[in-house]
Order: C-alpha cells, then sequence, then structure tokens
C-alpha cells in the first residue's frame, strides 16, 4: 500500500490507483466530463486537473489519469489546479456556450463568460467531443460501431458500421453528458423509454463494475461455477454419484477464458445484452463427425454443458466437451438430456446391466469419451445404441428392466429424471430445498423454477420446512416472471449491487427488484409493485399446474424424485461420505452408526430422508393453497381470478376439489395460527368471546345440545339440596364447560 495525501488527509492505496480514485475514496469531489468508473481513463476534458507533489516534483495533472506508484501529496483545490481547471472549462464553454452541464461547471468555478469560439455550436444538447459514447461501446458493452472522424476542430462521432448493427442498448445515451445523443427507433413503443434506459444503465454499470469481482460472467460465463461447485461438493460426477472429483480443476473456467473464449465481443443471448456471458470459442477444429477437420465457431460451452458433458461423464477434457457442445448446437440436442441419458447408461454399464453386445460394441464406462461422441452421432443419424439413449432416462428404465432383467428399483434410483426430463447438473443430496425445486418443478428438474443450493445447503437461510416452503414459493414465481416478460434471469442475481448484503433480504437482491418493477412500469405504464410482478407469475403458474392435471400428470406421485437427488444409492456413494452420514445418523436421525452395517446405515439414512421429502412435499402445497395431492383448490383458482377459464373449475371437481375442500384448508390455518400467536391468553379468550362461543355451539354442535340436556336434571337435583353452594359450582362449571366444548370443536377443524 502507498501513502496518498490529498487535501491534508491521508489514504493508503494500491500501487496503480489514481488520484482521482483515491480522492474519491476520501469522499473528495473532482469534477469531470469524460470521466467513468466504468471506462479506462480518457483524461482528454482537463477538467479535473489537481496539483501534485511527488518526490520533489510538483505540477498539474489529470487526476483520472494519473496512477500513484510512490507516496504522492494532492493538492485539488489549489491557485495552480483552479486556474487550469477555468481555463480548461472556459475553452469548452466558448464553443458550447449553451451545453447544461458546461454551464454549471462555469457557475460552480467562476468562469467568466469566454470570447465565441469560430465554430460555435449553439445547441442546447450539442456533442462535446468528450468520447465517452465510443468508449462505452468499443469497452464497455462491446458493440464497438462508434468512432470519432476528422481531426482536430472538425472531428466528430459517426457510425464505423451500418446503423442497423446498433443493438440499441442505450448505453451511450445514457453516458453521454451532454445530451447529444437520442433513441429515435421506439418499436416497443414503451410508456417511457428514459425510466427504462435509466434502469437498465443500473445493470449495465453494476456488470463493468462488479462482474469480475463476483462472477467473471463477462470473461467466462456460468463456466465459473464448475470450481465453485467441485469446492462445495455439488458438482455432478459419474452419473451424480459424487459432487467432486480431483481431475475437476481440468475443466475450470480459466483454461476456457485463457485459451479457448473470445474476449471482449459482443455475445449475449439476446440484443442490448450487457452480461455477455453466452461466450464463444471461435476456430476449434473438430476431430470427429461429419464436420471433421473445419474451423468452428462454438456457442459456449456453458456450466450445464461442462458439468455435463464433462464431469458428470468422467470426461476431463475440455476439447471432447467443446466438440459435444458443437455437434449437440448442430443436432439440435439438449446438452443437459444428452449428458444426464449418457451418464444413466454408463453407470448401468459398469453395473453390468449393458455390456459390449448390448450397445452394439460401445464400450461405455465412466471416461469414455469416444465413446460418448459415437453415442452422440448414432444418436442425430438414427443409427445403433444412440437409438436407445435418444429415448431419454425413463424410457430407457422401462427397455432396460423389461429388456434385460434389471432392478426397477435400482433404475429409479439412479435414473435421474422427473417429469420425464433429466436432471440438470447439480448435486443436491444435501439440499432439502433443492431436491424440492427439481421435483415440484412444472416443466420437471430444471433449475429455472428454484436454485436454492447455497441458499439452504451452504448460509442456511432457510432451516425450517416453513423456511423451505416459503423459498420455494417466491423463487419459482419470480423466475417464472422473467420467462413471462422475455427477459434473462441473470442479471438480477448473478451480479449484485455492493451493498446487497446490508439489505433486509439479500437473497431476493430489492434493488433489482425494483429495477424490474420500473421496467415494467416504463414499458406499459402501468405503476407495480414486487408483490403485483409476483402475482402475475402465481396466476399463470397455478394454470400451467392444471394443464398438466389436465394432460394427466399435477399430482403428488408426479412430484417424486430418483431417491439418489436425496442420499446414497450404493455402497460406495455411502463410503465416500461416509463421516458425513455417520455424523448426521447420530445427530438428526438419533442412531449409533457403532455396530449398524453398512446396509443398515444406508437404509436408515434412506428412510430419514425420504420422510423429510414428503413433509416439503406438505409444507410447499400448503403455502402454494394446493391440496394434499398438489392439486390448487379453488379458494386458490378464485383469489387469482382464473377460475373463470373454461373447464377449469369442472377439471377440479373431477379430482375432488370442492369448497368443502377450501374450507378444510381454512380451518387449519386459522387454528394454527391462534395456536402459535396467542398460547398463553387461551384462557382470557375464553372469557372475552363467551357469548360468540355459545352461538358457534349452539349451530354448530346439536349434538352436544342433547349432552346439555341429559346433565340438566343432575344438575337442578344438586341445586335443590345446597341451594347457596351449587349456585356458585355451577358458575364454575359452566365456563369450564364451554371451554371443553370449544377444545372438542377445534380438534375436530383439524
Amino acid at each position: 500500500m502507498i501513502k496518498a495525501i490529498i487535501d491534508g488527509r491521508q489514504v493508503a492505496v494500491e500501487t496503480g490507483t489514481t488520484i482521482y480514485q483515491a480522492a474519491k475514496k476520501l469522499g473528495i469531489a473532482i469534477p469531470t466530463l469524460c470521466h467513468s468508473d466504468m471506462l479506462e481513463p480518457y483524461g482528454v476534458c482537463r477538467v479535473c486537473v489537481v496539483e501534485i507533489d511527488q518526490s520533489g516534483r510538483q505540477g498539474v495533472v489529470s487526476s483520472c489519469k494519473h496512477r500513484i506508484e510512490k507516496p504522492i501529496i494532492v493538492q485539488t483545490k489549489s491557485p495552480r489546479a483552479q486556474v487550469a481547471r477555468r481555463q480548461a472549462i472556459s475553452k469548452l464553454l466558448a464553443r458550447w456556450p449553451n451545453v447544461k452541464v458546461l454551464r454549471n461547471l462555469a457557475r460552480q468555478f467562476s468562469v467568466p463568460a469566454p470570447k465565441a469560439h469560430p465554430k460555435q455550436n449553439l445547441a442546447n444538447n450539442a456533442c462535446i467531443l468528450c468520447g465517452l459514447c465510443i468508449r462505452m461501446c468499443r469497452d464497455g458493452v462491446w458493440h464497438n460501431i462508434l468512432d470519432f472522424e476528422g481531426k482536430g476542430e472538425d472531428r466528430r462521432v459517426v457510425f464505423i458500421k451500418p446503423t442497423e448493427k446498433c443493438e440499441g442498448c442505450g448505453a451511450c445515451a445514457e453516458i453521454c453528458p451532454s445530451g447529444a445523443i437520442k433513441l429515435v427507433d421506439e418499436p416497443n413503443n414503451p410508456a417511457d423509454s428514459e425510466r427504462i434506459r435509466r434502469a437498465g444503465m443500473v445493470i449495465t454499470e453494476e456488470m463493468i463494475l462488479l462482474d469480475h469481482e463476483q462472477a467473471h460472467m463477462r470473461e467466462a460465463g456460468t463456466g465459473h461455477l464448475v470450481e465453485i461447485m467441485n469446492d462445495y461438493d455439488l458438482l455432478p460426477v459419474n452419473n451424480y454419484q459424487y459432487g467432486s472429483h480431483a481431475d475437476a480443476e481440468k475443466i475450470a473456467s480459466h483454461h476456457f477464458k485463457d485459451k479457448y473464449f473470445t474476449q471482449k465481443v459482443f455475445d449475449g443471448c439476446y440484443l442490448g445484452c450487457d452480461m455477455a456471458c453466452a461466450k464463444v470459442t471461435d476456430g476449434f477444429v473438430l476431430k470427429t463427425g461429419p464436420d471433421q477437420g473445419k474451423a468452428v465457431s462454438v456457442d459456449g460451452p456453458e456450466y450445464e454443458t461442462l458439468g455435463g458433458c464433462g464431469s458428470n461423464l468422467g470426461i476431463f477434457d475440455p476439447e471432447w466437451i467443446i466438440e459435444m457442445n458443437y455437434y449437440c448446437d448442430s443436432y439440435g440436442i439438449d446438452t443437459i438430456s444428452f449428458a444426464t441419458s449418457t451418464a444413466f447408461v454408463m453407470e448401468c454399464y459398469e453395473a453390468g446391466i449393458l455390456n459390449r453386445q448390448r450397445t452394439g460394441g460401445l464400450e461405455l464406462n465412466f471416461g469414455a469419451k469416444d465413446a460418448a461422441m459415437q453415442v452422440l452421432h448414432q444418436m442425430a443419424s438414427g443409427e445403433g445404441f444412440g437409438l436407445v439413449v435418444g429415448q431419454g432416462v425413463r424410457r430407457m428404465k422401462q427397455i432396460f428392466a423389461k429388456k434385460y432383467d434389471a432392478d426397477p428399483a435400482f433404475m429409479q434410483d439412479i435414473g435421474m429424471e422427473v417429469k420425464g426430463l433429466e436432471y440438470s447438473e447439480y448435486v443436491c443430496k444435501e439440499s432439502l430445498a433443492q431436491q424440492g425445486g427439481f421435483g415440484i418443478a412444472l416443466k420437471g428438474p430444471q433449475h429455472d423454477e428454484a436454485w436454492l443450493i447455497f441458499m439452504d445447503m451452504v448460509n442456511k437461510q432457510i432451516p425450517t420446512f416453513e423456511d423451505k416452503a416459503e423459498a420455494l414459493h417466491y423463487f419459482p414465481m419470480w423466475r417464472t416472471w422473467f420467462g413471462l416478460n422475455g427477459l434473462c434471469k441473470l442479471p438480477w442475481n448473478d451480479v449484485e449491487p455492493a451493498d446487497n448484503a446490508e439489505t433486509d433480504e439479500p437473497q431476493k437482491v430489492p434493488k433489482h427488484v425494483k429495477g424490474y418493477c420500473d421496467f415494467f412500469a416504463g414499458m406499459t405504464g402501468r405503476e407495480v409493485t414486487p408483490d403485483d410482478l409476483i402475482l402475475m407469475s402465481e396466476r399463470v403458474y397455478n394454470f400451467q399446474k392444471i394443464f398438466n392435471l389436465r394432460m394427466g400428470f399435477g399430482t403428488r406421485k408426479n412430484d417424486a424424485i430418483p431417491y439418489r437427488s436425496a442420499g446414497p444409492v450404493t455402497k460406495a456413494e455411502y463410503l465416500s461420505r461416509a463421516e458425513r452420514y455417520d455424523k448426521q445418523l447420530k445427530a438428526e436421525i438419533g442412531l449409533d452408526p457403532e455396530g449398524m452395517s453398512l446396509k443398515d446405515k444406508i437404509a436408515a439414512v434412506r428412510k430419514y430422508r425420504l420422510d423429510r421429502y414428503e413433509k416439503l412435499l406438505d409444507a410447499v402445497y400448503k403455502r402454494r393453497g394446493w391440496t394434499k395431492d398438489g392439486i390448487p383448490t379453488l379458494e386458490t383458482v378464485r383469489r387469482l381470478g382464473i377460475d373463470k377459464m373454461p373447464g377449469l373449475i369442472e377439471l377440479l371437481k373431477k379430482h375432488g376439489i370442492t369448497d368443502k375442500t377450501v374450507k378444510t384448508v381454512k380451518t387449519v390455518k386459522t387454528v394454527k395460527k391462534k395456536a402459535v400467536k396467542k398460547k398463553p391468553a387461551k384462557k382470557k379468550k375464553v372469557a372475552k368471546k363467551k357469548p360468540a362461543k355459545k352461538k358457534k355451539v349452539a349451530k354448530k354442535k346439536p349434538a352436544k345440545k342433547k349432552k346439555v340436556a341429559k346433565k340438566k336434571p343432575a344438575k337442578k337435583k344438586k341445586v335443590a339440596k345446597k341451594k347457596p353452594a351449587k349456585k356458585k359450582k355451577v358458575a364454575k362449571k359452566k365456563p369450564a364447560k364451554k371451554k371443553k366444548a370449544v377444545r372438542r370443536v377445534k380438534r375436530g377443524k383439524k
């Protein structure tokens, strides 16, 4: 660290820090026109000049460009610095006298009106040639379609590519200090384009300034997750048996960033994306298949492909993963489904269910990269064993059980699919919430609806069933909203505001959620709250759930998961984490692992984990307003306003959903709330609400009236013998009897 003294205040900074950055650290403002923290310093405006004394050398320098390499003394308001700053402002004002930002600077630093420049421009929004738009386009968002043309006083900003190449991201317009750039083409007719651009620019600035520290999405894309998942035992290895591998470093993101990915080019999924995380491998020469020997551009690989076609197949060779990525894209095959299906086949091969004869000569052990490539080519050409693998995990489980006498229970345990869709590439054995995120997801086990592993397993933010249920309500609804509005979910939480950890709900990234409200209002003209956005998704989500029901799915049995996603299936799996599982047996299940056989340990862990999953389903269904079988109630569809859709109510009634079902759900909620909130005050409640409770007993419990009637004669006799004492006793006993009646009502409701 180097010591700098700025305006008499001391600060320690790293070598290479600019004076402007050091002053900002101290809260000292230095005016500037051509500078942005998002871009490399330019130093053309000279408004940010300061006076320095460094190793005996004195002078005036641009604070945005001068880097601190040794101890330095800086004065931002010395007479010498002030004179130089006024001269710079005066020159700019002479040429562009009506530009607001220049007029404000002239007023701030008492700059008198200068003589008119020969090429004076009187426009209020004249371009002042600061170069910010050019540098933002080239270095900020990597579109590179603007540049300077001409020299000296004839210099101007021009398009160096056809105007139709402009993506319309608006970053140049937002960063322009004079307002010289206006977006004129608004094909979607937004209600307030300025509001949209402001919300978008917040994301752009965070991507440029914070991504390098947080996620490296602009350099390595989603592939940066490989090393993170491996470190936390979440990277799928050998069909999800394990969560890490010693060779995972060979497919870590830095290899792709440094050797394969073309840097600083626009490769986002959609126009104007500033995250640009898709990444591209250019000039890759193919080794196999119909395009063998060609140099091609490959879109990726991204994390799911690295985890699926890489570690989950036991393959740790970057170039074979890139090759699979290319051919999956060319053939129109999903890399996740291909990888998870092939991983299932490889385990079946190693378990003896398959052999070379059954695979058409392919040796499909884990790590067999050449054989895996042949399966991919066969799938595309409709030949050989690829025809079997191409049917997916669900069909293969049935085929192997029927054709090769494979154990159906074992097939179900290791066949990583739900609802016929193959799992995405995360090991969720230690995250109950993520197991629910995969199992309950309407489309099947993809991570688009809910990615809760870190909240649940790593950060321990959702410990109870109710906490997990709340997360499994909010996050699927929130992520659904992005799809409904044609937006990518990654900018929401992959790169966060610098102060996000200080907010009340950092996992929701509240500042970004507010930004999406601004975006929606700017587009539609309708003001919305975060709750409004969730409600939009909740309507669609529940309709999709009911549509699944109509198609023969949509009930609890369809949310069942393969056991491997919850716990260890094989002895090798248990032994790979024996210390962890033994500890859980003792601490969570209450069994002493000492003396237990490995078989008994596996069985005990299985029973415990599957029971927890069922309890999670109960909690999630209740939170979402669904029945125990996972079907939306009539109350829920009416609350959401989707009950008027033709045939919807009739369909629910066919599945036993009636208004009576709704009342049962209501009652349970009411009783629980009272029990939790006002336990100590139960006696007082009875005392305060005596009349109401008498009415309830009279109306709802005719049988109880008869009981009272039977006991009356006995009470009268007692009164006859000891009138004074008995009256008191009656007064004392009546409330007690009312209490009992009330308690019986509550039990009945439960």
